[in-house]
């Protein structure tokens, strides 16, 4: 038996201090700040709500539902993080687009990297898909409007059926994936079709949040792009190209501006997009792809 009284856990106001106190010798500085801040405002947040132990329990079944959707196809930890604002407040936070360069947008959860390496000029349609040719074009630049030759262009795109290849096996490995390099002139053009809004995966835990706010499960017209070059930063981002309501209302708060392209229609039909990417000075970096392969 102990000799004298001390203090344990008695009110809820003292669980925090002890939470706290408990990870005061975390080595790593960084960490020790972010999961300090994380329970200090976990915390505030369940004093704020007053969860029933049965709400706890269901938002723990929550948390373990995203992990159990997701697989090599698929990624329902950056699907929820989309859909709750969280993708897009982290791109902001990193990416203020306040120096000249090209607005960011987010990388989603349907990149998965090794895309296959394509000619100027090149299709990126590698299996039939529907819709009328798009072709985008432009230059890639550094902020003083220099030419940047040898820049990699890794785009890829739903079909307008609004599936991604690796949530369709009628589609081609890699159909609408493909990886460009700009011409001595900081020039590329890549061949596609014309992209279509889609609805996010609706057969998830994001979806049963998006049925339960009565919110539009959309997202606008887009083709993703990641652009990148020696000494520059990565440019992560997104052209659209759709109606005002459907860019407003973004299912994932994606859609800027700022990266808004003008697809002009041609006699043939087919549409041409042209859209100069500009890259800031900075360290190369790249993504870690959220899905490594196709749905079987």
């Amino acid at each position: 038996m102990h000799s004298k009284p001390f203090d344990l856990i008695s009110t809820e106001e003292d669980v925090t201090p002890f939470v706290l106190a408990a990870m005061q010798d975390t080595d790593n500085a960084r960490l020790k700040e972010i999961v300090t801040a994380l329970v200090k405002h976990l915390h505030a947040f369940i004093r704020e709500t007053r969860p029933t132990e049965e709400e706890f329990e269901k938002g723990l079944k929550i948390v373990n539902s995203i992990g159990q959707a997701s697989n090599d196809a698929h990624n329902e930890a950056v699907l929820y993080a989309d859909i709750l604002g969280l993708s897009t407040l982290i791109d902001l936070i990193n990416n203020d687009g306040m120096q000249g360069e090209t607005m960011s947008a987010l990388l989603g959860p349907f990149y998965r990297g090794q895309a296959p390496k394509c000619g100027f000029g090149d299709s990126i349609v590698r299996s039939e898909t529907p819709g009328p040719e798009l072709i985008l074009r432009g230059r890639v630049t550094d902020t003083d409007g220099q030419p940047i030759a040898g820049a990699l262009l890794d785009v890829w795109q739903a079909s307008p059926d609004g599936l991604y290849e690796n949530q369709d096996t009628g589609q081609a490995d890699h159909n609408l994936r493909g990886k460009f390099i700009t011409d001595a002139k900081g020039r590329y053009e890549i061949h596609s079709v014309k992209p279509a809004g889609y609805p996010i995966p609706m057969d998830t835990p994001a979806g049963d949040l998006i049925r339960a706010q009565k919110r539009k499960p959309m997202r606008p017209a887009h083709v993703h792009f990641i652009v990148s070059a020696p000494k520059c930063k990565t440019l992560i981002t997104q052209i659209f190209s759709d109606t005002e309501d459907a860019l407003l209302n973004d299912v994932v708060f994606g859609a800027k501006q700022q990266i808004s392209g003008n697809l002009v229609q041609r006699e043939d039909g087919s549409f041409v997009c042209e859209y100069d990417f500009v890259l800031k000075p900075g360290i190369p970096t790249f993504p870690e792809p959220p899905i490594k392969g196709k749905a079987k």
